[in-house]
């Protein structure tokens, strides 16, 4: 009776063990389709904000920027015609120019366009970095829980379960993005 039970057992523990196997790779990969989601609106949510920030510190920059290179040419001009008119200009400009800059200097002690646009590119960089992971997440998933449904054993154990396969990440088998240019094949030159 106990050489009857023993192999009883041990079947049914296999079986046990690759149904819930392979019921935590469905639930992985559903869960990863889910993470693809949450960095997509992570995306959208996150790049228009981060282009408006941009943009408005480099308009404000580039005013200041503006506003000095009015005043230094008619500092220049004021000083090659020696001409009172000229002179009272370029006073006229610089003071103008002074306070905006002191407003500036004194909220930020330094002119930050490069930090934003380096933050932007960071954000940028890392939600692409997100998204691709996501994307391979699923693509693994997907890979070995098809796999455990043709590998044997456990292909027994998934038909008898009805275990169908998951198509993971959709796309398409023909077009242009499956072949590879020759001059896609080239080793790209870097020109800076």
């Amino acid at each position: 009776m106990l050489y009857i039970l023993i192999p009883i057992i041990l079947i049914a523990l296999y079986v046990m063990s690759v149904f819930n196997g392979l019921q935590r790779l469905k639930t992985q990969i559903q869960a990863s389709i889910q993470e693809i989601g949450n960095q997509l609106k992570r995306q959208a949510g996150l790049i228009p904000s981060l282009e408006s920030t941009v943009k408005g510190q480099l308009k404000h920059e580039q005013g200041i920027y503006q506003m000095l290179t009015d005043a230094r040419k008619s500092t220049i001009k004021a000083e090659q015609s020696g001409n009172s008119k000229d002179i009272n200009q370029a006073i006229d400009d610089i003071q103008k120019v002074i306070p905006q800059i002191q407003v500036v200097l004194e909220s930020n002690p330094e002119l930050k366009a490069n930090e934003a646009i380096k933050k932007f590119m960071d954000e940028l960089t890392d939600t692409a970095d997100k998204l691709s992971y996501a994307r391979r997440s699923v693509i693994d998933l997907s890979q070995s829980y098809n796999e455990k449904l043709v590998v044997f054993p456990s292909n027994i154990v998934a038909n008898l379960f009805g275990f169908k396969a998951e198509k993971g990440l959709e796309t398409p088998m023909t077009g242009e993005h499956v072949v590879v240019t020759e001059e896609e094949m080239k080793t790209p030159k870097v020109d800076l």
